[in-house]
């Protein structure tokens, strides 16, 4: 079942390589979507596949940046047009 995800880091996230590190990890899951950092200091992801991979995606991600992350929301998003997973500004 294809799913997509949004999830809001905050913490220690923007200037330590969260942004690469998980378009890094999203070349080994079959996901699409973006990462971004927001003005609030916050990084915003939003990833999207079947449900396996996105859960495996998001895993792989808390676990790569735990030292910079103090708290994760996550919500449900509709299935949405993504040709990849980028970096967006």
């Amino acid at each position: 079942m294809l799913v997509c995800k949004q999830v809001r880091y905050s913490g220690h996230v923007q200037g330590v390589g969260f942004r690469q590190t998980a378009k890094t990890i999203a070349s080994g899951y079959a996901v699409v979507g973006y990462v971004r950092n927001m003005a609030q200091g916050d990084v915003e992801l939003v990833v999207q596949g079947e449900d396996e991979a996105v859960r495996g995606f998001l895993q792989h991600v808390a676990w790569r940046m735990e030292r910079y992350i103090r708290q994760c929301v996550e919500h449900d998003q509709q299935v949405g047009q993504y040709g990849g997973f980028d970096i967006r500004s």
